[in-house]
């Protein structure tokens, strides 16, 4: 059958006998905690993934183990399931539009295309920022060294990031001459590549929005995020730095783009906030999101319990923090001596009070790999940055 159209849809209301399925494209950690919310509301959960020890597939209720693009494998999956997502936003285009011919899909194949493609994602931020007067960053887009010629000095310094499967700071050199845009562009082999002013950064900020297939859309509070080589190291919320003028703004226009998009699903919005104040889009992720995590332990409503409602047309669910949160990324790094792995002080991070720890089952710890997350939730945001301290000492992780 064909997409449901808005209109026409009804809830996949949970149920046991029979059991209702929702589906999930990846089998990363982002499926394993939506897998738990989802069986939580009392859905069984069906992961399309080809590595067999994946975290999602061990505790789905079903792995169907099969590449993302395997015509056989999505068209069980969406026969099976009374709605599918993706975990992982580089999960082809092309494959949730062949499940979309038998099932909902949310977010739908349209959304996920252009986060998947900085290039369609900066021409889509400047349309949307004509309308809320946030835009993205100034940039140009570099198809072909005559691109590199033609570039305004005032792009520089900056940073040079392939226009497709760019995540974590990978696909990303910071460039500070026309010699060294040519340099890094050879050095990524000519693909597209978007070239994005660097500005004078104050902090950054990432809002979590959600929208169902009816149209109502939520918006989290603002989480203010301290990233480490690329990689999400923190996030406090409330943040410290975040004035309510920019939380606002930025949460209109996160508003405005799940919107534009006709979205279903969690969206994450990554702002930055200049030194002077004013707001800049960067990117976003079409699926619950690192900085979110935090809501699992501080939110009345987890975004991936909001995951498992918008894709099961379900009323959207509170957004409420009720507790002050701090989340702290814990890589495989910290299973290290020098070259020795030994398993971190668990139980001495869980001693301290308001420790909520999240270890993802992955078999392997390597440095730089996501492993897990920390949330310490406390009365006010210094007793969790202080909890969250005293676990960096355990941990050897430096501040």
């Amino acid at each position: 059958m064909s997409q449901p159209s808005d209109s026409n849809v009804s809830p996949a209301v949970p149920s046991t006998t029979p059991a209702t399925w929702l589906g999930v494209m990846g089998g990363g950690q982002l499926g394993r905690m939506f897998a738990h919310a989802a069986q939580s509301m009392g859905f069984k959960v069906a992961v399309l993934e080809a590595e067999q020890d994946c975290p999602a597939g061990q505790v789905a209720d079903r792995l169907l183990q099969a590449p993302y693009d395997d015509a056989r494998a999505l068209a069980e999956l969406g026969g099976l399931c009374a709605a599918v997502t993706t975990e992982f936003e580089n999960v082809s285009a092309k494959s949730l539009a062949a499940l979309a011919a038998h099932t909902f899909v949310a977010p739908a194949a349209s959304g996920v295309s252009i986060a998947q493609d900085r290039t369609a994602e900066k021409a889509f931020f400047t349309e949307c920022g004509s309308r809320s007067g946030v835009l993205p960053a100034p940039h140009a887009v570099i198809n072909a060294d005559s691109d590199i010629a033609a570039l305004s000095p005032d792009l520089l310094p900056g940073i040079l990031k392939t226009a497709r499967m760019g995540y974590d700071g990978k696909g990303q050199v910071r460039v500070r001459t026309l010699d060294e845009v040519r340099s890094a562009f050879a050095g990524m082999n000519g693909v597209t590549c978007v070239l994005e002013k660097m500005l004078p950064l104050a902090y950054e900020i990432s809002v979590l929005v959600a929208r169902g297939a009816d149209g109502n859309a939520v918006v989290y509070p603002i989480a203010e995020n301290v990233h480490r080589d690329g990689i999400l190291f923190t996030t406090t919320v409330p943040g410290p730095n975040v004035k309510t003028a920019s939380a606002e703004q930025a949460q209109q226009a996160a508003l405005q783009i799940i919107g534009s998009l006709a979205y279903v699903g969690v969206l994450c919005i990554e702002f930055f906030v200049l030194q002077d104040g004013s707001l800049v889009v960067n990117e976003m992720a079409p699926r619950p999101h690192n900085s979110g995590h935090y809501t699992i332990d501080a939110c009345v409503t987890s975004q991936f319990e909001q995951q498992a409602r918008a894709m099961a047309r379900l009323p959207l669910g509170d957004t409420r923090q009720h507790s002050p949160a701090v989340m702290l990324n814990i890589l495989g790094d910290v299973w290290f001596d020098g070259d020795t792995l030994r398993e971190p002080a668990w139980d001495q991070v869980l001693a301290l009070p308001g420790a909520h720890v999240h270890l993802y089952g992955k078999a392997e710890a390597r440095r730089g790999r996501k492993m897990g997350h920390v949330t310490f939730t406390a009365a006010t945001v210094d007793v969790a940055q202080q909890q969250l301290t005293a676990a960096c000492g355990i941990l050897g992780i430096a501040i």
